[in-house]
């Protein structure tokens, strides 16, 4: 059985807004129609830049870029929902704008931490003023342009991190380079070089370094296919491995950037049956394929701190795996997981516990035992469409009865997840 996902979520956001900083008209298609996304080019459109509806079916949309210097202040707060990514990159752009803005969101994404974007761009010359407390949305950003060069050490290795200064960079005419302690998502890196922004990168002492020395003046716009989300096609891949689908389960046009492919070899690990098959035909910005999977007998595995940065999305859906797998399933070194869009942490082990699954929480992870028990009750999402989707999964399992207290959650990522899940569910009971 073949199927697709949504487009990459990740990408959507940086397309859009590399997009609306060009100089004239980009097209782009395969752009995920969810929450975050909407979010996101909602906030351009107040900036001034020109961003058709995105479709649902992915079909082309042409953005009207305004350039570095051609964004305008909006007469009203900018309300980036859930998107914890939008809002961090934006907040790159608006500190090199030379505009003033404020950025709000929903009461999950005002809980989160921003200072870890927002103090390196106050080193570049950006202010950031907090209607409430420090570090948390809203925040009215007051752009310079120039902004002044920065030599920025990240503590931790995060994109949303790194993609921040790089676009504060490009937009406040200023040369940066950050450090983190290994390899984050590089979506960004490939959008940038793909319209000619020349950046140096590579492994340094330190983990992983890399450079804009010369910002260019303008980018010229673009064409950009957004493939399938590899974050989102691993609810579906979890579900073949369980033996949802009865059968394997191909998902189609995904991107496979070995940034984000850490989950498939997880997924290897604890004894499923995997396959990948690269497009070489449409490998070009981003590598796309096939990614298959079949249902095996799943062991327990242990998740450390080196492999968190490219499993950070994924961790809800390995802790539900382990719940169905033979022995332990160990997470450490992932006390990023509580600066979610919930404290995933604490999220997952409350609500394994509800279905009688032994979890344990760390101050930096979980340990999830499995059980061949039916497992039954009501989750809690706290508004969080990975645990939503994670939980989604192991409900449509025979022998599981399973309540997923805010199914709408899942449309951030994965609008139609539920349909696509129910649609399995039904080619298997008809197989």
């Amino acid at each position: 059985m073949k199927v697709t996902v949504p487009g990459d979520k990740s990408l959507t956001q940086r397309a859009l807004i590399l997009a609306s900083l060009a100089e004239g008209e980009s097209r782009l298609s395969g752009l995920l129609h969810g929450g975050d996304a909407a979010s996101t080019a909602a906030a351009l459109r107040c900036l001034g830049a020109g961003i058709g509806v995105l479709p649902p079916d992915g079909s082309e949309v042409v953005v009207e870029g305004v350039g570095f210097t051609g964004l305008t202040p909006s007469d009203r707060p900018l309300d980036l929902g859930n998107s914890g990514t939008g809002t961090r990159l934006l907040l790159g752009v608006l500190a090199g704008s030379g505009i003033t803005a404020t950025l709000t969101g929903d009461e999950s994404l005002r809980s989160r931490p921003m200072s870890r974007v927002t103090e390196p761009l106050s080193r570049m010359g950006a202010r950031f003023e907090y209607a409430g407390q420090e570090g948390r949305l809203p925040v009215t950003v007051h752009g310079r342009h120039p902004l002044d060069s920065l030599d920025w050490m990240s503590p931790v290795a995060s994109a949303q991190v790194k993609s921040a200064i790089l676009l504060a960079g490009l937009v406040g005419g200023a040369a940066v380079r950050v450090r983190e302690p290994s390899l984050s998502r590089d979506h960004t890196e490939r959008l940038l070089q793909s319209v000619g922004v020349k950046l140096q990168s590579g492994a340094v002492d330190s983990g992983w370094q890399v450079e804009l020395a010369a910002p260019p003046e303008r980018i010229w716009p673009f064409d950009f296919a957004v493939p399938g989300d590899i974050s989102s096609a691993a609810f579906v891949l979890a579900f073949a491995a369980l033996g949802g689908a009865g059968e394997e389960l191909a998902v189609e046009r995904v991107g496979l950037n070995p940034t984000r492919t850490a989950f498939l070899d997880a997924l290897v690990r604890m004894g499923a049956n995997v396959r990948v098959e690269v497009d070489t035909a449409v490998w070009g910005v981003e590598r796309v394929g096939t990614v298959s999977a079949a249902a095996a007998r799943l062991r327990g595995v242990c998740i450390g701190e080196d492999e968190v940065p490219g499993l950070i999305d994924e961790l809800p859906l390995i802790a539900a795996l382990g719940a169905r797998a033979e022995g332990v399933t160990t997470i450490t070194g992932a006390e990023e997981l509580r600066a979610k869009e919930s404290d995933r942490i604490a999220a997952m082990v409350e609500n394994l516990r509800a279905l009688g699954v032994r979890a344990e929480e760390r101050r930096d992870g979980l340990d999830v035992e499995g059980t061949d028990r039916p497992l039954r009750g009501r989750v809690r999402t706290r508004g969080d469409h990975r645990i939503a989707m994670a939980f989604g999964v192991l409900g449509a399992i025979d022998g599981n009865d399973i309540e997923v207290d805010d199914r709408g959650a899942a449309d951030v990522s994965f609008p139609g997840f539920w349909a696509l899940l129910e649609s399995l569910v039904a080619a298997r009971s008809t197989a």
